[in-house]
């Protein structure tokens, strides 16, 4: 099993039938290879907790993520994970489920993140009337890799040796000390184990970059408040293309925006986040 899926599969104590009302627990286990630093990815944990309502609601023909909410509450860290799902809604041409992730914490359950999903058929993202191109940016193989040991920072992101990262140049300047100040960071990204790209992967990859804030010279992680994803497609085979981009800062906060495109140039999703940063005084 590939690796990322291994990491978000889960194991259902009974059978939880696709009608409104029903609700089901299921079981699995953080890995510390997603972690950053101390804490598990946020897009593992959507990721985990999507593809458990999809399998849910896949009896009904709505085995694909439309779109989510997801609110983080705390870091989760490796370990057993309580998945709790409750159907909300079942309907013709989209259903809606609730999941909330949980650790055992002290003598308790300590509630990691809350997403909310509907579900359907990507059949209906075709075709495509209007979204917008690829950035312009060099290939892969003339982008810069993202590798654990190219800084202090990145040595603490364990995940990336899960990932082949590839920036591309003309975003890259916040890792030699040179941020552009735009607030635009693009990459190139696939599995390094040679997972191919589909619809379940995607609530991953909008989380999965270092956060925009690099590129205005923003020190340290940017832990998200709360994201919103939309999945637009099934990628092709192949390299995705993500670009992140910021326009708002404002005290100790910063929307993020992620858009990814798949090998044929294809807008496959895309994510705003709220995010917490500490900006430097000036």
């Amino acid at each position: 099993m590939p690796e990322f899926d291994e990491a978000t599969a889960v194991r259902w104590d009974a059978v939880v039938p696709a009608v409104a009302g029903a609700t089901g627990v299921a079981h699995g286990h953080l890995d510390e290879g997603w972690v950053i630093g101390h804490a598990i990815n946020g897009g593992v944990l959507m990721a985990t907790a999507t593809s458990a309502a999809s399998e849910v609601l896949s009896a009904v023909g709505h085995p694909d993520v439309l779109t989510w909410g997801a609110h983080f509450l705390s870091a989760a860290r490796p370990g057993p994970l309580e998945v709790d799902l409750e159907v909300l809604r079942v309907g013709r041409g989209a259903s809606t489920a609730t999941v909330r992730l949980r650790q055992p914490e002290g003598d308790g359950l300590v509630e990691r993140v809350h997403v909310t999903g509907t579900f359907g058929t990507l059949d209906r993202a075709e075709p495509v009337h209007r979204a917008p191109a690829p950035p312009s940016m060099p290939d892969p193989d003339s982008c810069v890799p993202a590798l654990r040991d190219s800084s202090p920072v990145a040595t603490a992101i364990v995940m990336l040796d899960r990932l082949d990262v590839r920036v591309d140049p003309a975003t890259i300047g916040f890792a030699v000390g040179r941020p552009s100040q735009r607030g635009v960071i693009r990459a190139w990204l696939r599995m390094a184990d040679g997972r191919e790209p589909d619809a379940a992967l995607l609530p991953y990859v909008v989380d999965a970059f270092m956060p925009v804030s690099f590129d205005l010279g923003v020190p340290g992680w940017a832990p998200t408040m709360e994201l919103t994803g939309q999945v637009l497609g099934r990628p092709a085979p192949g390299w995705l293309l993500a670009e992140l981009t910021t326009d708002t800062v404002v005290g100790d906060l910063l929307i993020e925006d992620a858009a990814v495109w798949d090998s044929a140039g294809r807008l496959v999703a895309r994510s705003r986040q709220l995010a917490g940063v500490r900006v430097p005084a000036n």
